[in-house]
This record gives C-alpha cells, structure tokens and sequence, in this order.
C-alpha cells in the first residue's frame, strides 16, 4: 500500500478546475479526495528550500553585514575621522534601532496588505542605497541622519522571515529554518572581520577607511537586491516555480500549524487582543531583556576586545570565534529544540554560559596575564546569540490569525529594538577598559531571562489546559496530538500514514484567520 501523509494532497478531482491562487482555503475547497505521499512531500519541502531559504539567507546576512558595519569601522578610527566624542558613537548604535522601532507598526501593517517577496526586495534596495550614501558622510549629524534611514529599511527584514518561515514551512520544521537564518549572524561576524581586516589596510588619499568599508558593504546589498526582486515568492499560492501538484501539496501540509497562511485582510479585532494578551507582552520583555546585552556587546565587541590590550588588526582577528560561537548556539539551539521539541528549556539553558561570561569579564583584571580567560568569557557571552531565534520561532508557533501574527511579531521586533537602543547607551569608551555599567546590566538581563521563560512555559501549559476544557465542552477530544510538531517517522509509527483528515473539512479551522485564543484545536508548544 502506498504510504500517505496525514495531511493532504494528491488531486483527485477535475483537473480542469480553476480556483483562486491567493487563499488557500478557496485553492483546496475543491479537492473532495485529497492526499500525498511521503517522498512527495520530501520533493516539495526540498524544492522549497531550495527556492526559498538561501534568498532568506542572503538577506538576513545582508541586514547583519550593513547594520554591523560600525563595530568594524570603530577600530578603524571613525571617531576621529568623523570627529565623534563623548556618547555619540553609541547614539550612532542605537539610532538604527530608535529608526527600527518607530517603523514596527507601519511593517505590520505592510506585511498584511502587500506582497511579501516584493517588499522584501524593495526594502534591500533602499538600505544598499543608503549604505552607499553613508561613505559620503563625515560628520555626526550626516551618520546620525543615514544611520536612522539605514534602520527604517532594515526594520522590515526581521518580521519579513519571521512571516515567510511561518507561510512555507510546518512548526516541526521552522525552529532549524528560523535558526538557519539567524546563523547569519555568525557568518557576517566571521565575513565582516576578514573583509574589513583586508579593506583596512587600504590605502587612499581621498576615502577613510570607515568610507571604504561602507561603500563595500553597500555595493554587495544592491548586487543582491537585484536578485532578490527576480526570484523571491510572495507567497506559496503565488509561487511561479511549483509543478504541476505541488502547490496544492505546499499549502495542504500546513494544515495542522492550525495557524492560517496569509490573508492580506488588516482586522481590528486581532490587534486588540494581541494588545491585551499577556503572552505577547512576555515575548516583548523576553526578547527585550537578551537585545541589551546583545545590542551592548555587538555595538562595543570590537573595543572590548581592545580594550583587553590587543591592536586594531588582532582585535578583528580575535573578533572571528565570537562568530563561530554564534553559528554554533544558534544551529545547535535550533536542533536541541526541536529535538526536545522545548524551546524554554534550550533557551534558559543558552543564558548560563551568558551568565558565565559576564562574571569574569566583571571580575578579571585587564592585563597580559588576562588577555586567554577574558577572550574565553567573552565568546561564552556570545550564546546569547542562540536565544533570539527561538524566541522568535516560539512566539510565532504560539500566535494564530494573520493580523494578530504580524502585530504580535512587531511588538517582538519593538521589544528587540528598544534592547538594542538601550543596550549601546549603557556602555561607553569613556568607560574603558573595564566598561562595568554595561557588562553588569548585561548579566542582570541574562538572569531575568531565566526567571521569565520559567514563568512563560507555565503559562503555555494553562493556555492548552483551558484549551482541552473548550474543546471537551463542544463535544471534541480533550486531549490530541500536535501533529505539526512530530516528524514523519513519528507520524508514521503512530499509524498516522494513511491521509485521512482527524476533523472533518467543515469543522477544521487550520486555514480560517482565526486566533489562537479563540481556535479551541489549537495547541501551545512549550
């Protein structure tokens, strides 16, 4: 017999019909007989990251890459170049963040109305743009003014992929793909220290180094812009890549999210209860809490590290395993959660070398016989990288309605960005070598990070217990699995291979914009 997801879609039907490719609820009502296969699923995930995921990668690198350019450029003397002083180059820090934060609810509300992949393009185009435009800039006011434009483009990319991981791929799948994209993390901050290591020892009568490094930065953003308008999908109803089959097979294994596709309907009733659901305030102050530390150390890494008595050149080299770090907590995060299928659990686990870095940069004296333990101390601060991936997969696994989806991950990216804003403004090169305000702020956050994924999981767990109550009162099984966590082996020893539907079509809300709070059969994943 051949082996059939539980979840849909080998047509059996006219094949002459025609539906609308926009909603996915009006594509699949005329499939009465619907089912795929295993391998045919496995082609389709394959094609889709293929097609998809490396132009996500490319453009979260690309974000990174541009909005980290200043850390490179600090060792490189833009403060005299620029004439900077005092706190005005952590202003120049933080006001992309200020820009990022001002610009979260005008990109939810893009991201509902507007096609996705040509958003995601035109936002590209206009930060390598303005990423160009800065070589041109010398003077605080100049910086300030492009840095502020830098962060209004880039405040789209974060919400972007967090909606085109949720509209191409199943909760059991998106944790390693959300991780995937963060990792660019790492590889810009392995990429930026080998370029920049190159692009300073250039020499030239008419450009600063900072000039050149900006310049570099930008011509590789709008090179990639390009391609980005040309390839990048809107969403997998509009895809023009599918074969014949397979976008039926996209869409219809995205069933059991119970978390909708895409509407581009803004409702008003969403936005209020993202507002008044707790759990949305405990992703803002989640991600808030670890974007201090990360907006401090990413801005003042480089000075850190100088600060530990190494020149401009070793400082970037030394900056190299940082990222390593990096790559390795974010992917390895990402596995372990899915893994365990617990992202709480990885996360709170992630904090504590953060807490162990930071309290040996805090009690080591600066000095040669220093320098090994405080690079070590500072690198374990880098597994702070690993949390923010999965918090932002967790609050998108755990949110359902189109609208309520796009303003809860703006509150998420506004709670990132007043992090980051914060975060450079507690430290200080006045402050060197021992930058002790920041560095203890930073463990400060790290502990409440701890406390406050303890409080959050308990809080999912009454979310589904109520959610059990809800679906027992209208004659419904108390108690399902959640088969979009599990994986196809799973599936398949549970009996779950054969394609027949658990609830029947007209009672199943998987597609319908509904919110989680108000979808009994949705499920809370810890």
């Amino acid at each position: 017999m051949e082996s059939k997801d539980v979840i849909s879609a080998h047509i059996e039907g006219n094949p002459e019909q025609v539906v609308a490719r926009e909603d996915p609820v009006d594509l699949l009502a005329h499939d009465t007989n619907v089912y795929f296969t295993v391998e045919e699923e496995k082609r389709v995930l394959r094609k889709i990251d293929k097609r998809v995921l490396p132009l996500m990668l490319g453009a979260y690198f690309l974000q990174q890459l541009d909005k980290s350019s200043l850390s490179y450029t600090s060792v490189f003397n833009i403060q005299k170049d620029a004439g900077l002083h005092g706190r005005q180059y952590s202003w120049l820090g933080s006001i992309l963040y200020i820009a990022q934060l001002v610009m979260q609810p005008l990109g939810a509300l893009l991201l509902v109305k507007l096609p996705t992949g040509k958003l995601i393009s035109t936002a590209i185009f206009l930060w390598g743009v303005t990423m160009c435009g800065m070589a041109s800039c010398n003077s605080f006011k100049t910086l300030l003014a492009t840095r502020f434009l830098l962060g209004s483009f880039e405040s789209l990319i974060g919400p972007s992929l967090v909606a085109v991981t949720m509209m191409w791929w199943r909760r059991s799948e998106q944790t390693n793909r959300t991780s995937a994209w963060n990792a660019m993390n790492g590889i810009t901050s392995i990429f930026g220290s080998l370029s920049t290591y190159g692009l300073g020892h250039i020499k030239s009568d008419k450009l600063h180094s900072y000039q050149i490094i900006f310049l570099y930065c930008g011509g590789l953003t709008l090179a990639f812009s390009v391609l980005a308008f040309w390839l990048f999908p809107d969403s997998p109803m509009e895809a023009k890549f599918w074969k014949e089959g397979e976008r039926d097979i996209a869409i219809e294994r995205l069933r059991a999210n119970q978390m909708g596709i895409i509407s581009r309907k803004w409702r008003w009733d969403h936005v209020v209860e993202a507002l008044l659901d707790p759990k949305s305030w405990c992703w803002f102050f989640l991600v808030m809490a670890i974007s201090i530390p990360s907006g401090g150390i990413g801005t003042f890494g480089p000075l850190i590290v100088q600060s530990f008595g190494f020149d401009k050149f070793h400082t970037i080299l030394f900056n190299i395993p940082f990222g390593v770090v990096n790559i390795i907590a974010i992917l390895c995060g990402g596995w372990l959660a899915t893994r365990i299928k617990s992202k709480g659990t990885v996360i709170a686990v992630l904090a504590l070398p953060c807490i162990t870095g930071a309290s040996i940069l805090l009690a080591l004296p600066r000095g040669k016989g220093s320098k090994g333990p405080l690079l070590v101390a500072y690198y374990l601060t880098s597994f702070l990288a690993g949390i923010t991936p999965l918090i932002y997969s967790w609050h998108i696994q755990n949110t359902a309605g189109d609208t309520k989806r796009k303003v809860t991950t703006a509150l998420v990216f506004i709670g990132m960005c007043a992090g980051n804003i914060i975060g450079p403004l507690l430290y200080s090169a006045e402050d060197k070598p021992y930058y002790r305000t920041g560095l203890i702020s930073n463990l400060a956050m790290f502990c409440f990070v701890e406390f406050l994924v303890g409080f959050i999981i308990l809080y999912l767990k009454f979310l589904n217990a109520r959610h059990s109550r809800m679906r027992s009162a209208i004659g419904k099984s108390a108690h399902v699995l959640d088969e979009s966590m599990m994986r196809k082996t799973d599936l398949q020893n549970l009996g779950k291979g054969v394609g027949q539907q658990n609830t029947p079509r007209e009672e199943d809300n998987a597609f319908a914009d509904m919110t989680d709070l108000k979808n009994e059969d949705f499920i809370y994943v810890y």
